[in-house]
Formats: C-alpha cells, structure tokens, sequence
C-alpha cells in the first residue's frame, strides 16, 4: 500500500511512501492462514493423495506475509479482531499438530510392518540367535 507524502520545496513532489500494514490486511492474512490450515488438517484426515508439499509451500507464503504484516506492531497495538483471529489460528494449528502427529504416527507403522514382512522373507526359515532369544 502506498500514500502520497507532500515534501516541502517541490510543487510536484508527491512521492509514494510505503505504510505500514493496515490492521484489516492482518485479519485477512490471518484468516487466509486459518483457511489453509482447516484445509489441510481436514485433507490430512480423509484424503490419501493431498499434497503435502504444494500446502507446506501455500503456508510459507502466509507466513511470509504474515511476518510481513506484523513487523513492528507490538502486542498493545493488537486490535480485538486480530486478537480473536490469533487465537482461532492457535486453536486450528493445535487441531493440525494432532493430525499431522496421526498420520505420521500411521506411516511409521506401515514402515514398521513392511520392514518386518521383508526381514522374514528374507530369512531361510532357520533360527537365528537373535530369532531363538526372542521366542
């Protein structure tokens, strides 16, 4: 966003000068990383082939204007609205942590099973001394 600073001495001297971000830029930026993170947690859930990679990329972006967007606004400066929106975005990337920490939590047992089911095909049906301790 620019404005128009007047500077003394010149008749034509308007000159764009960049503002700071307006407290609505914030709250839509906030919204639209809720959006992305509802997305995706949901996706997590019930889609095998969400793209991971393509949403990672979308929330560095937010982040980005994000980090942007708050450069220089301390916490008193923080109107209602982006407060709640804060907090809204706290309480879905909690909601996203868990579903994140699930899923992986299933690829690691996959792994796991496959790991085994290869080790054993692997063996010529004879005891092992690490087999024989086990059992």
């Amino acid at each position: 966003m620019f404005e128009y600073a007047q500077f003394n001495g010149e008749p034509s001297g308007r000159e764009p000068v960049a503002m700071p971000a307006r407290p609505a830029s914030l709250v839509t930026i906030l919204n639209r990383i809720e959006q992305a993170v509802e997305e995706e947690t949901a996706s997590i859930r019930t889609d095998m082939n969400y793209d991971l990679k393509a949403s990672n990329a979308r929330k560095s972006r937010y982040l980005y204007e994000l980090s942007r967007a708050v450069k220089g606004i301390g916490a008193p400066q923080l109107i209602a609205e982006q407060r709640d929106a804060i907090v809204r975005l706290r309480d879905k990337l909690a909601s996203n942590e868990s579903a994140i920490r699930a899923h992986l939590n299933a690829v690691n047992e996959v792994a796991t099973l496959i790991e085994s089911a290869i080790r054993r095909s692997e063996t010529d049906g004879t005891y092992s001394a690490g087999e024989f301790g086990r059992r």
